[in-house]
């Protein structure tokens, strides 16, 4: 290959990649670091799992609500994915320690999990991370599974200085008056073979947001169920559908935070 058409190949490729990043946050990761850290809330001391960008300057930050389950590794994972994409990501701890893979213990968890002290939690976290040097308290996103998707919306209704919503499969509220108080722009992604949240659900949700004058993007995989991102669930793992919801959080993302 010549060097004059090796050379052309060089603003070829940074076009290329400019274009990329209109679709990821960026062609490459970051590199980031991780911690656990803690936060006050309500006056007691509760811990997350911090994973950032190693770069200089003020970042978008993100709360990372897990499922079930607890923080277990497949949740810090995400955090780390996000911070890679250049966000200061915080995963929530919402048991405050255990965790499971038993999905009878996971109910029981989720049972005994008061709705008040997550929510002031995930508020606090948003406090914390607003706080840091490091973080644009102006670009403080939050994105859930399961569980944590329901508690999602919840912190967008309970947290006005919210700038991103992220839903994956998690309850949806009904009430006019709780959709009135969400100001972020919402993002969602449901499985059509979900018994529990079903597309009528949504739509329903999508029809009750827009008349709101909200912003709402929802989206419906027709041959997934609950919990589809998730490789852990063996039976409903839809990878195809995973990296396409996986590419619409981190677009979504690009467009409200940075």
């Amino acid at each position: 290959m010549s060097r004059k058409v090796r050379a052309s190949l060089v603003p070829l490729a940074a076009l290329l990649c400019a274009r990329l990043v209109t679709s990821t946050a960026d062609c490459a990761p970051h590199p980031i670091e991780t911690e656990t850290v803690h936060y006050v809330s309500g006056g007691e001391s509760v811990s997350g799992f911090l994973a950032k960008p190693t770069a200089p300057g003020r970042h978008p930050g993100l709360i990372v609500i897990h499922e079930w389950w607890g923080l277990v590794p497949w949740v810090r994972e995400q955090a780390r994915k996000f911070a890679g994409q250049g966000y200061v990501s915080l995963a929530v701890d919402l048991y405050r320690g255990p965790s499971t893979t038993n999905p009878e213990v996971a109910h029981e968890l989720m049972q005994r999990l008061p709705p008040d002290r997550a929510v002031r939690d995930l508020v606090a976290a948003f406090n914390y991370l607003a706080a840091r040097p490091d973080v644009d308290p102006n670009k403080i996103g939050s994105v859930g599974w399961c569980m944590g998707g329901g508690y999602s919306l919840l912190l967008a209704v309970h947290e006005p200085r919210l700038a991103a919503c992220i839903v994956n499969y998690g309850s949806l509220p009904s009430d006019p008056a709780t959709i009135a108080k969400i100001r972020a722009p919402v993002l969602a992604n449901f499985g059509g073979l979900d018994r529990g949240i079903t597309p009528a659900k949504i739509r329903a949700f999508e029809k009750a947001m827009r008349a709101a004058g909200k912003s709402v993007n929802a989206k419906i995989y027709p041959d997934a169920g609950h919990a589809f991102e998730n490789p852990n669930n063996q039976a409903g793992y839809r990878p195809q559908d995973a990296r396409d919801a996986w590419n619409r959080m981190t677009d979504f993302l690009a467009k409200t935070l940075r």
